[in-house]
């Protein structure tokens, strides 16, 4: 039932291969592109007793992953990256999962490459790094999608290119020769053609580049894309209470910082305006789009990393789907700061119904009852909102503060901090028709972008 979404599916049948099955799918799970394993073991298994032993290694026919490039591949996307102009390199969760940050950074530093990412690659290199540009995608910044438009080579990392990334894929950086690299062959050219595929470990790729590589001539590339970043900055400033503002102060609290996000509206605000460096990470599900994971994730970070302060960015239908993992950070009494932005709405939902559906909102509002009219034009009495957050943190032994203007938020963070051994909840009461911007439409080409509602 499960081999299909995992690399490795297996029952074991016999006490004996317990401790090499166990071996055999930690390394299966570790490398290559790491992905889920399944070891299903019965009732009869558990309780047999056996032997202790645990294997140093272990030999899995036909398991073969390639981490080491192919040198003539390295040397033809270096011809190609000397000839270029307009050069850029795009940085996917693949760079992350691999380590490899040091090395893209030194290989970007040595080439004057500009540098983009996903938003599973934010903190491939350090976001304040003067070769950085911001993310790219359909809420990427304007200059770096711009970027991906203009270059004339695209040297790719770790990246699929799902559409979230690359938005109308026939028009993705069509003028620009691609460069490849990826640790599963199978992600090369499924989504969009690449002229030189590279397979092999992101870590490895980058060391035979750094050996190889040279300094380009890119001064002129560099200041065109230093303008577009000046002129189209993501976010802007307000008097309000708003989710760049949260995030632009979580920024502040420790050098050491990990921050875990829900998904929706949180999560991309989050990965717009975190400073993400080797010492300030993001833990995101990304493309699995897993509402509920900002919490559970962050019980799991402090307890990975209980000397780093965890923050988990969350929204307030997000955190209702595994709510109850509250009291696993209780037992274990874990210090994680619950930053929960709360507009009242399954807000990326409701964005999309705004923009794209004439505000025909549907299962979107958390407030909306049996009783309600069946299109509401937001001018009558709303029923309560339910649950109650500070009943609910006190219900839980939580320390809990409500935030509801930008005065107020210092507190709260210093009053959060201040906490030992037990996960804090924040509440903040954002505006209930704040959207993510920019955006662009839905699979359309990166130059699409639009900054505002009167712009859709």
């Amino acid at each position: 039932m499960v081999r299909g979404i995992t690399k490795y599916a297996v029952t074991v049948r016999d006490r004996a291969s317990l401790a090499t099955t166990i071996k055999k799918a930690f390394v299966i799970a570790r490398s290559g592109r790491p992905g889920a394993v399944l070891v299903d073991i019965p009732k009869d298994i558990q309780r047999e007793s056996g032997d202790e032993e645990y294997p140093e290694t272990v030999e899995i026919r036909g398991y073969r992953p390639t981490t080491n490039v192919h040198v003539g591949q390295i040397k033809r996307a270096l011809s190609a990256l000397a000839r270029a102009r307009r050069p850029l390199l795009l940085a996917g969760g693949g760079v992350r999962v691999a380590r490899a940050e040091d090395e893209l950074t030194a290989f970007a530093e040595l080439t004057g490459i500009p540098v983009v990412t996903t938003i599973m690659g934010k903190g491939a290199i350090d976001t304040e790094h003067p070769l950085y540009f911001g993310n790219v995608g359909i809420h990427g910044a304007f200059g770096a999608n711009t970027a991906v438009n203009e270059c004339d080579l695209l040297f790719s990392v770790g990246t699929r290119f799902n559409d979230r990334v690359a938005g109308d894929r026939q028009n993705f950086a069509k003028d620009a020769v691609i460069v490849h690299i990826d640790a599963d062959p199978a992600s090369i050219s499924r989504n969009v053609s690449v002229d030189i595929p590279i397979v092999g470990d992101a870590k490895n790729a980058f060391k035979e580049l750094v050996l190889r590589a040279k300094s380009l001539a890119s001064s002129d590339w560099l200041k065109r894309l230093n303008e577009l970043k000046a002129a189209y900055p993501v976010g802007k400033n307000s008097e309000e209470l708003t989710p760049q503002y949260i995030v632009e102060r979580i920024n502040t609290l420790a050098d050491e910082l990990l921050v875990t996000t829900d998904v929706g509206q949180n999560q991309l605000w989050t990965t717009q305006f975190l400073r993400a460096n080797a010492r300030r990470r993001m833990l995101t599900s990304g493309g699995l789009g897993t509402m509920g994971f900002g919490l559970p994730a962050a019980i799991g970070a402090k307890l990975g990393r209980p000397q780093t302060l965890v923050v988990a960015v969350v929204g307030d239908g997000g955190f209702q789907m595994n709510i109850q993992e509250l009291a696993t950070a209780v037992i274990n009494g874990l210090h994680i700061i619950i930053c929960l932005l709360n507009n009242n709405w399954l807000g990326n939902v409701r964005q999309w119904q705004e923009l794209y559906y004439g505000k025909r909102y549907q299962s979107t509002c958390l407030k909306h009852r049996s009783t309600c009219p069946k299109r509401c034009d937001g001018k009558g009495a709303c029923p309560k909102y339910v649950p109650d957050f500070g009943k609910l943190a006190e219900s839980y032994g939580i320390p809990y503060r409500r935030v509801t203007e930008k005065l107020q938020t210092d507190e709260a963070f210093t009053f959060a901090l201040a906490q030992k051994n037990t996960p804090v909840l924040l509440e903040f009461m954002i505006g209930e028709e704040e959207n993510v911007y920019p955006i662009v439409l839905p699979g359309s080409p990166l130059s699409t972008v639009k900054f505002g509602k009167e712009e859709i």
